[in-house]
């Protein structure tokens, strides 16, 4: 290969091709070309809405370094040039580009075998997820939109809050356009197990990478419902430690809110359980067995539209939603606050899409 080659293929990272610059030079004699490390084995084509936020940064760094990522989209509305310029030099093989504002979302969404949504604005000291509502609906509504149109078939994960309201609002989008299919919309809700994995394991002196605590209801405060039942290795736990882990599991998010004192929010670890989220995604899209996590999905296990519960993940998304199981009374009990608690965010996010 010819320098000039070389340099087409470097410059494609940073530089998305457009139809037009296929078809001419961009002035220098080169032309972009598309580019692929040498040696790199086929993956899957990956997408991330708001990729130069707080939580989209590290998740773009940690999808980089997947590798069963072969190619990953990097929009946002400010600062994704940047972004992509940093995280393309990884030397691991999955390709980088980005894209810039409104105009070249169609674009970085075109032929995605998985989208996931990190886009929005931040919680902040004293701020609800609720209080988020107003600015990330129309967001996540707008992003859905495009979604329908270029990519229809693609698994979506939704991080943006309140995912309670955010993943009704989606599927509400993807009703309208014809495109909704229940087995590939997931609301990301992996940060509630891994931080009850974490604070379990130091309750009992574990390492959390051998626990497993199912986590159900939803993502926010009391409809976030960890199961200490259902823990994995089995635990025994005393009531007052199951108040003081289920209390902090709920408020994890305002435990890192109130102690980054206004300068931001859960964003490091939420792309931690982001990533191992869509890992497990793109694991169950290449056709792995039992792959089995916890997300808010499109249910039937209770009588709401939408529940956080495990899930099975194949080749299609999601080959099967699993029921809670056995409760406690105290579990019983937190469950019938939790429903009631998302029957109402789950509607608000349905209704601002049909006024």
């Amino acid at each position: 290969m010819d320098p000039n080659q070389r340099i087409a293929r470097i410059s494609a990272h940073l530089n998305p091709p457009n139809h037009l610059d296929q078809m001419c030079d961009d002035g220098s004699g080169l032309r972009r070309v598309g580019c692929r490390a040498k040696g790199g084995s086929p993956g899957f084509k990956v997408a991330i809405l708001g990729a130069a936020g707080g939580i989209g940064q590290p998740l773009a760094m940690l999808m980089k370094m997947n590798p069963l990522v072969s190619l990953l989209h990097l929009y946002d509305v400010a600062n994704a040039p940047g972004v992509t310029a940093d995280i393309s030099h990884m030397d691991t093989s999955a390709i980088v580009r980005g894209f810039l504002g409104q105009s070249q979302l169609e674009e970085a969404l075109t032929g995605m075998d998985l989208v996931i949504i990190p886009a929005g604005v931040p919680r902040k000291p004293g701020m609800t997820r609720d209080d988020l509502f107003n600015i990330n609906a129309g967001i996540v509504r707008t992003l859905s939109e495009a979604i329908a149109k270029c990519c229809p078939k693609a698994v979506v994960n939704v991080i943006s809050n309140p995912v309670n309201s955010t993943v009704p609002i989606a599927a509400e989008v993807f009703k309208r356009a014809g495109t909704f299919d229940p087995k590939k919309l997931m609301g990301v809700t992996m940060l509630d197990v891994v931080r009850a994995n974490t604070f379990v394991a130091e309750v009992m002196s574990l390492d959390p990478r051998e626990v497993d605590v199912p986590v159900v209801g939803g993502h926010a405060g009391v409809t976030i419902l960890p199961l200490l039942s259902q823990v994995k290795p089995p635990c025994s736990f005393t009531q007052k430690e199951i108040e003081y882990l289920t209390d902090r599991i709920q408020n994890g998010g305002t435990e890192v809110v109130e102690a980054k004192a206004g300068t931001g929010s859960a964003t490091l670890s939420m792309a931690y359980a982001a990533v191992k989220f869509a890992d497990a995604c793109l694991r169950g899209l290449r056709g792995d067995a039992n792959i089995v996590e916890c997300a808010f999905v499109a249910s039937h296990v209770t009588e709401l539209p939408f529940f956080a519960s495990k899930v099975r993940l194949g080749r299609c998304g999601i080959d099967e939603v699993y029921g809670v199981g056995p409760l406690n009374e105290y579990e019983r009990m937190g469950l019938e606050k939790a429903k009631k608690e998302l029957a109402g965010s789950i509607e608000k996010g349905v209704s601002s899409v049909k006024k």
